[in-house]
């Protein structure tokens, strides 16, 4: 009978991308390379990311920098809404802000956000058959980062709001057989020099 075996999932939001967001800026192609280059020692498996252009065009920049390690597009890594939380699942000082925001994205889309991050949770986390540990990349968006670090911690539904994550910076979640996930690495950006770090975010936010 074949065992378990731990997964390790490296986690990264995709370079600063334009303002149409039909690609990367420098700065975000720049943010890309230094990432695989980080990731040029880590056992990595496969480097998966979601359908759009900003993900993809990370991807084959990092996937440059690795060596035969195979580069797949994957429509659970895109982007989308995981989880539209109720009215009495947020705390109430908030709710008014959190919903308003969730309110700019499509109700059509609700539904089809919700199969796709089910479908990322059945194929990127939890233990893998077999001997050897798995450690793969998915290049994917701020929400699904959230979405995956929050089931990581088993916090409540909605919690995925608000855990923003930086153009490639990295985050290891590690799932070993018969134990909780842990976080290995969390929003990590010490492989960009200063000016590449927290694009995009105000400056009060950059640490």
């Amino acid at each position: 009978m074949p065992g378990t075996a731990a997964r390790y999932l490296y986690l990264t939001r995709h370079g600063e991308a334009t303002p149409d967001e039909s690609g990367l800026t420098e700065a975000g192609r720049r943010q890309a390379v230094l990432l695989g280059e980080r990731l040029r020692d880590a056992p990595l498996t496969a480097v998966h990311h979601g359908p759009l252009a900003r993900a993809a065009e990370t991807a084959r920049l990092v996937g440059a920098q690795l060596d035969g390690v195979p580069v797949r597009v994957c429509d659970a890594a895109g982007d989308y809404v995981p989880y539209h939380p109720s009215r009495e699942e947020l705390p109430a000082d908030a709710a008014d802000g959190l919903l308003g925001f969730l309110e700019q994205f499509p109700a059509g889309d609700r539904a089809r956000g919700a199969e796709l991050a089910a479908e990322a949770v059945a194929r990127f986390t939890g233990p893998v058959e077999g001997d050897e540990p798995r450690h793969e990349l998915v290049v994917t968006h701020n929400f699904l980062v959230g979405w995956l670090v929050r089931a990581a911690l088993d916090a409540p539904a909605w919690r995925w709001v608000g855990l923003d994550h930086a153009n490639a910076a990295l985050t290891v979640i590690r799932y070993a057989p018969g134990r909780p996930p842990s976080l290995v690495l969390l929003n990590d950006t010490s492989h960009l020099p200063r000016p590449l770090r927290w694009t995009g975010f105000p400056p009060g936010l950059h640490v």
